[in-house]
């Protein structure tokens, strides 16, 4: 039910842990962060879809919006990253910024819903951001099937996502399974979500969080010794 990789990647040691959650749409990455947050006292911070002003807007015309909608997720993470780094408190963020230039920017590229000029300008920004911001101590990827990733959509019933072809959530994934391969940023904690579930198993949350306690109290014994 649980892995890890890159266990040899860690940030400059420093006195808080800042832990990223990573996953499709759907895969559950802000109930968990709720979740592990007041199991571990951490901060937290989550990514803006109920009051996000192109949410809507880019489901119905992705080519038309799609810029518009990345330039405003890499703000907001920009911002809540910043924060975090200023505050100096142990925190998790509901998806990474790696995720919004390797996935949803490159896909809108690829797929020609966003334009050679308009990627590179977002890709410059992000590259420019990114060098001014702390790493992870700890990636938590959300992995799992395409079955249990649609299950999750439609339970959830928003409406922006009720008109999006299946498609576009298959690209996700395979982009998602790609992008993980190469991610270098940290060190990444695998949950498998078909098989990991708080609701039917409470206990797998308990499970969880000692994983993640081994391996951040290991790092703070090292940096303490």
């Amino acid at each position: 039910m649980f892995r890890m990789t890159n266990a040899h990647l860690r940030p400059e040691p420093r006195g808080y842990q800042f832990v990223t959650v990573i996953g499709n749409v759907g895969a559950g990455k802000s109930t968990l962060t709720r979740a592990l947050t007041e199991v571990l006292g951490y901060d937290a911070s989550f990514e803006r879809v109920d009051n996000n002003p192109y949410l809507s807007d880019f489901y119905q015309d992705q080519k038309a919006w799609g810029f518009h909608l990345q330039i405003y997720f890499l703000g907001q993470r920009y911002k809540d990253i910043t924060k975090i780094q200023d505050a100096g408190r142990n925190h998790m963020q509901d998806r990474s910024i790696y995720e919004d230039v390797e996935i949803f920017a490159r896909s809108l590229h690829d797929s020609g819903k966003m334009t050679d000029r308009d990627y590179q300008t977002y890709h410059d920004l992000f590259q420019h951001m990114v060098g001014q911001l702390i790493k992870p101590d700890l990636a938590i990827y959300l992995t799992g099937s395409l079955d249990t990733i649609l299950r999750r959509i439609a339970l959830r019933g928003r409406e922006s996502e009720k008109a999006v072809p299946t498609a576009y959530w298959a690209q996700l994934h395979e982009r998602y399974e790609q992008f993980i391969t190469g991610y270098d940023h940290s060190p990444v904690l695998w949950v498998d979500i078909d098989r990991f579930d708080i609701y039917k198993h409470p206990e797998h949350l308990g499970q969880l969080t000692g994983e993640i306690r081994r391996f951040l109290g290991h790092r703070e014994s090292l940096v303490a010794g």
